[in-house]
């Protein structure tokens, strides 16, 4: 039986080039390729597919919240996180988020297909770098979610919709986006802001780039 995989980053030639890569394997089938978070979501709901191969940076909603909120719906998909982004803290969210494993673009290939696999199998996979990060900063790193983190006092849909904010997005886009009130929006705005102590949009946008939460675009 063939392993059916998701695809999803914001790059089409990286989606494009992955989806040649693993149609080429006999045992595996690409059923949907996808280019946003909240895409991912909504296509994996529909087809239930064994592996998704996730990307952190993307549009609308972040890799990582994107795969606790696929498993949180269904458990026994596998998700693989491939991304450009060694940052231990990212790899401690992706696992922290129920990730099955984590993969370098730099090394995509071969591995990828050894990682899907090693997924489908209820297997956990790193990379050799992402190891060597988690080596050098994973103990630090480990708490940061847990207590160290100005994140951590964030629930999942305020950090969503920080993203939205830091990406540019107004008010009404994101009502539209996230299915609320541009009111509720408002709120949430307020929120976030007397959570993590700041004061104005300007200064709210850069504490999250500066910390971590949504940063800047992969080329």
């Amino acid at each position: 039986m063939r392993t059916t995989v998701l695809l999803a980053d914001d790059h089409r030639i990286v989606r494009d080039g992955l989806k040649m890569l693993l149609e080429a394997q006999q045992d595996m089938e690409v059923v949907c390729s996808v280019g946003t978070g909240r895409d991912a979501v909504s296509e994996a709901l529909k087809l239930n597919p064994d592996v998704v191969v996730m990307d952190i940076v993307m549009p609308d909603l972040n890799g990582i919240d994107a795969t606790a909120r696929i498993l949180e719906k269904l458990p026994s998909t596998h998700v693989l996180i491939l991304t450009m982004y060694a940052s231990p803290e990212y790899i401690y969210r992706a696992f922290h988020a129920g990730a099955s494993g984590y993969v370098f673009k730099e090394s995509a290939g071969s591995e990828v297909i050894v990682a899907i696999r090693a997924a489908r199998e209820g297997r956990r996979y790193m990379s050799e770098e992402a190891s060597d990060a988690v080596m050098n900063g994973f103990m630090h790193l480990g708490g940061l979610l847990d207590s160290g983190s100005p994140f951590a006092r964030l629930s999942r849909r305020e950090r969503e919709v920080l993203q939205l904010f830091v990406e540019g997005r107004t008010t009404t886009e994101i009502a539209r986006a996230a299915f609320l009130s541009p009111k509720t929006v408002d709120t949430y705005r307020s929120r976030i802001m007397t959570k993590l102590g700041v004061k104005g949009m300007p200064a709210l946008i850069r504490f999250a780039i500066q910390n971590g939460l949504a940063g800047p675009k992969a080329p």
